[in-house]
């Protein structure tokens, strides 16, 4: 019977081995996603039919051992040779407990890491997978569907001996070979569709594959952590490690309540599936689950819209004339698929973004500045500039250049609300998409037809109420039912790239104005000075002028009367004047009077300057020797 059971093995293990070749071939011929993924299964499961095969051989060899020692013991008795260790009577258990005890978990452990990379990369190259060739469909379909039923026939006998003689060498490989036969019915049922027409049906069922491949995995580890924890007992037999549940489970559903039994007794050690409560479900489980979908069938007549929803009744995928659109609340309908209920949050104000792509962890910034970017991505618009430039030409006339076009980053949201719920849905595929397209076209249209510089400064809010309209005007005109609350411009500024530039530029007229300013201020003081300066030399002029007219007035008519009196008294006019003018002329000198004349005496006379006049003004030097 081990030969036979190893001859299984061997048949489980080629055959993964030649299906999983030709299918690959296939998958490539076919360009087939889902066929290229499904390989990856049958490879995995080629490594464990290897695996399981070589543990099929040390049993036996440990069976045949423990064979051979019985007959010995039998007919030598108790000698002497039955007495050394275990470990040299049994080298065969050895080996086996040796193998099981390293190499299966390292198995385990690298069967864990190469599905867990498989699964990641095989994820990542789907994005990059060309397409399936729709017209290889046909062959593709007839191939999977006959290795399909090779793989289940193989499958199924194995599955079955590995239950009827408690085989569990057998169960890992049969389990993959099931598997296979399933993934080989979908490829095909997948190739079927895309033959009628849709295409994308291969990459989404390529994505699920992949996600079960990802499970997989973590079953795997889930599997080593679990065995480090489960509680020995002697004499029961240890569950193999790269055994996957999951594939079991795939490959017959049927058995789902078998594993499940399975898997608790080994966890916890002892027969959970002998307990009443377990038995009781068991019997009960297919009632159970009927009244779960009864019960989850009859809830389907009830709906409730919350406060800020609407909803739309459709009965048979239309929608019912006589409730078009449901309000919040308590709501009967006919059980799906009969009617369904699609809700919307039509009460909700909601936003979309023109001219650039949010970033929440940059939504609570309050200063903006140009060299800076806001957001996660902001996309440059043309926008028109009145400033012309005049250039001359050969016959020195001048020409006017055309009106130059600037770059300009303009953060525009829109909030809006849905004020039609049935020509919101039902006129369009994708209303907020149409919305969207129609706010950036009435941004464009506008921004080529106004000035930066008006619309950077003063124009802001006339441009933000003309969008508003305009926009609104799109919405009414293609019947979108919604309504355009509000049009902000919170955003407007050069692109960051040239940010520094169009600042220095910025600056350089603000300088100029500066400029400007400054100079007319000058010339306003500098102007009233001049001709205060001016008033004032006049003035001076005319007070000197005046004063020396007036003086020689004076003079000539004192010259008159100095006339009068010298003819009148020559000596005493003459003596007077001496007198006069040698008072004015020592009026500011010092002056020291000697009345004696005939004496000869020492005079000690003091020229500092004095410190008080009123203390030494009336002081007089006196003669030695006199009181």
């Amino acid at each position: 019977m081990d030969r036979n059971v190893q001859k299984i093995g061997w048949v489980n293990l080629a055959a993964c081995l030649l299906v999983g070749i030709a299918s690959q071939w296939l998958a490539s011929y076919s360009g087939s996603t889902a066929g290229q993924v499904g390989v990856i299964f049958l490879g995995l499961g080629s490594l464990i039919a290897a695996l399981s095969l070589f543990q099929m051989r040390l049993a036996t060899q440990e069976r045949l051992e423990k064979m051979d020692l019985d007959q010995l013991r039998k007919g030598a008795g108790s000698g002497a040779l039955f007495e050394s260790t275990a470990a040299e009577l049994f080298p065969a258990r050895r080996s086996r407990d040796q193998f099981d005890r390293f190499f299966v978990p390292a198995f385990a452990i690298g069967l864990f890491i190469l599905e867990g990379l498989l699964a990641y990369e095989l994820w990542r190259w789907m994005g990059q997978a060309a397409a399936p060739k729709v017209d290889q469909a046909t062959i593709t379909m007839a191939l999977m569907a006959v290795f399909a039923l090779i793989l289940f026939l193989l499958g199924k006998y194995s599955a079955g001996i590995a239950r009827l003689e408690d085989q569990i060498l057998l169960r890992p490989g049969s389990s993959y070979l099931l598997l296979g036969s399933l993934i080989c019915i979908l490829v095909a049922v997948t190739e079927a569709v895309m033959w009628f027409g849709y295409p994308q049906i291969d990459r989404i069922m390529a994505r699920i594959l992949t996600a079960i491949l990802g499970l997989v995995a973590i079953e795997t580890l889930v599997n080593l952590v679990l065995e480090i924890y489960r509680p020995r007992l002697k004499g029961q037999a240890v569950r193999l490690l790269y055994e996957s549940r999951l594939v079991g489970l795939l490959g017959q559903p049927g058995g789902l309540i078998t594993t499940a039994a399975q898997a608790l007794d080994y966890q916890f050690g002892f027969k959970v599936s002998e307990t009443w409560i377990y038995q009781f479900l068991e019997r009960a489980v297919a009632w159970i689950i009927l009244l779960q979908l009864g019960v989850l069938f009859v809830s389907t007549t009830v709906v409730i819209i919350e406060p800020p929803e609407q909803g739309l009744l459709e009965r048979f995928g239309r929608p019912l004339s006589q409730r078009p659109v449901l309000s919040p609340g308590l709501h009967f309908k006919w059980p799906w698929p009969v009617d369904r209920v699609h809700r919307y949050r039509s009460h909700e104000v909601q936003t979309l973004y023109i001219g650039f792509v949010p970033e929440p962890e940059q939504s609570n910034e309050r200063v903006l500045v140009w060299t800076k970017a806001h957001y996660k991505q902001e996309f440059n618009l043309l926008v028109a500039s009145r400033e012309g430039r005049s250039i001359p030409e050969d016959n020195g006339a001048s020409r006017q250049r055309a009106v130059p076009v600037n770059l300009l980053s303009v953060n525009i949201p829109v909030q809006y609300r849905i004020r039609d719920l049935r020509a919101w849905v039902y006129h369009h595929a994708n209303a907020a998409q149409l919305l969207e397209e129609l706010a950036n076209r009435e941004v464009v249209r506008y921004l080529v037809n106004v000035d930066i510089e008006a619309l950077m400064t003063t124009g802001r809010l006339m441009a933000a109420r003309t969008l508003q309209e305009r926009l609104q005007a799109q919405a009414d005109k293609n019947h979108l039912g919604a309504e355009v609350l509000f049009v902000g411009l919170q955003g407007i500024h050069p692109p960051v790239k040239v940010a520094d530039a169009y600042e220095a530029v910025a600056g350089a007229k603000q300088q100029r104005q500066t400029n400007i300013l400054a100079a007319w201020a000058y010339r306003a003081g500098v102007i009233p000075l001049a001709e205060a300066a001016a008033t004032n030399v006049l003035a001076r002029a005319a007070s000197e002028a005046f004063a020396k007219t007036n003086l020689a007035i004076a003079q000539a008519g004192q010259f008159t009367n100095q006339l009068v009196a010298y003819l009148a008294s020559p000596s005493v006019y003459t003596q007077r004047v001496y007198l006069d003018t040698m008072v004015r002329a020592i009026d500011p000198a010092r002056k020291y009077i000697l009345a004696a004349t005939n004496t000869h005496e020492v005079f000690q006379l003091n020229l500092e300057d004095k410190i008080r006049e009123d203390l030494l003004g009336g002081a007089t030097l006196q003669p030695e020797g006199k009181p």
